[in-house]
């Protein structure tokens, strides 16, 4: 599997329209998505992996897991390196170094992008990120539709794996927090933006 492929970027900004005439919140904004082409060109960053990312006044906080240390510590110094960003919190977990964890993120992967009801989502980034930590798998990520949804979580349930928690979301659950104003998420006259890689 193409390790660039395996790069899902999505933008999930939680901000109020009418604030983002604020100067603060567009540098924020530009900033995560600067963030998100950093993240999106590392080709270590596979469909294993999991990582989100939050700007708040120039302040960038990584968070998620990874399955190789070098893989947070790398991706710390090339955000470090965006102009305007003022520091970067590194939050990044390390998944376990586990043979029988790295059987099942393969067989599961296999399972899910062999099927035929997933092919569409080899043509592009793939989108579902499968994080496997002691036998105890998450999906992650974006389908089209809930149909898609079940079907992965179905598939992942048959390879083994002591429980599935699936956390796709289809484009509509992505996007309704944008369509909302959600002034409880305003930082000192700012608003926090996240995003999801």
């Amino acid at each position: 599997m193409n390790r660039t492929a395996a790069v899902l970027v999505t933008i999930v900004t939680l901000m109020a329209t009418s604030a983002f005439a604020n100067p603060n919140v567009k540098r924020d904004f530009s900033l995560l998505k600067d963030v998100s082409t950093i993240v999106n060109t590392y080709p270590y960053y596979t469909i294993f992996d999991d990582v989100m990312a939050s700007v708040d006044n120039g302040v960038v906080t990584l968070t998620g897991r990874v399955t190789m240390g070098y893989k947070s510590q790398t991706l710390t110094e090339r955000v470090s390196k965006i102009n305007g960003v003022r520091k970067v919190r590194d939050e990044i977990g390390l998944l376990p170094a586990s043979q029988l964890d790295d059987n099942l993120r393969h067989r599961i992967a296999r399972r899910i992008y062999g099927n035929t009801s997933f092919m569409q989502y080899n043509n592009v980034s793939a989108p579902i990120h499968i994080i496997v930590d002691h036998g105890r798998v998450t999906l992650k990520g974006i389908v089209t539709d809930n149909v898609d949804r079940m079907k992965a979580h179905s598939l992942a349930v048959t390879t083994g794996a002591f429980t599935v928690t699936n956390e796709l979301l289809t484009p509509g659950e992505v996007k309704a927090p944008q369509e909302k104003e959600r002034p409880c998420h305003c930082h000192s006259n700012s608003f926090k933006h996240r995003q999801v890689i």
